[in-house]
């Protein structure tokens, strides 16, 4: 059953208070944002100002695909956030979801520049699934969106080079899943580097292997329902506010 407006303000909030549990929080940067139910294509984004421990539900901002706000709000949105997160609702209608992160390892991963290798356990069933942005400055002109379009393509997962990572879903627990994924893989990646030891290889036929079996798995489906809901009951221990 389609989620309401309301549910999904709940489940975002929740959303950003797990990025801030999980570290994943930057001063009052980066963003998260989901598509509400209706024709307008309309969606979420955090206020710009506040950190990710204070959303809240009904401080969420409500903008269209444009980026303007469209309902009364004591809040701005972060023009970064917009150019981003409009381009991609506008081309993909099947992403309901979109995250951003500016993670030590994603960062210090997407500054690389053989970027992320399939030679650990994670970042091996992401075989194929990964597509990367080269870095234009700070993501403000319209100029870039078709670039960004076009590179990230039909993939669910984008590392912006000497930037971020950035994560799809069609849903919010999927978005979540995603980026987790890929946020794994690059902890692990600098962890292994930071040895000095040579890497084991991963065969490509095991990698092409993995892909499949991670295909048969979803079935299609959305996944992350199990893993975002277990740490959502862990941010209801530590404050519910964000259903405010």
């Amino acid at each position: 059953m389609e989620k309401t407006e309301r549910d999904l303000r709940t489940q975002l909030a929740a959303c950003y208070r797990i990025f801030d549990y999980m570290g994943w929080s930057e001063m009052i940067f980066n963003h998260i944002t989901v598509k509400i139910p209706g024709d307008e294509h309309h969606f979420l984004i955090n206020p710009y100002g506040l950190h990710y421990s204070e959303v809240t539900a009904s401080n969420l901002v409500k903008v269209d695909i444009d980026g303007n706000i469209v309902e009364e709000t004591d809040y701005a949105v972060n023009p970064a956030g917009i150019l981003i997160h409009t381009a991609i609702h506008a081309a993909r209608p099947e992403v309901h979801c979109i995250a951003h992160t500016h993670t030590s390892a994603g960062m210090a991963v997407a500054c690389s520049e053989k970027g992320l290798r399939n030679d650990n356990f994670y970042s091996a069933l992401l075989h194929n699934r990964i597509a990367y942005h080269d870095f234009e400055g700070i993501t403000v002109m319209d100029d870039e969106k078709p670039r960004l379009v076009a590179n990230l393509g039909d993939k669910t997962l984008l590392i912006l080079r000497n930037h971020g990572l950035l994560a799809c879903g069609r849903t919010i627990p999927e978005a979540f899943m995603n980026l987790w994924s890929l946020e794994r893989s690059c902890e692990v990646q600098v962890t292994c580097d930071s040895t000095n030891q040579p890497m084991i290889p991963v065969p490509n036929e095991v990698l092409e292997k993995s892909e499949q079996l991670m295909a048969k798995q979803s079935m299609g489906l959305p996944l992350g329902e199990l893993e975002f809901s277990a740490f959502v009951r862990i941010i209801d221990k530590i404050d519910s506010s964000y259903k405010d």
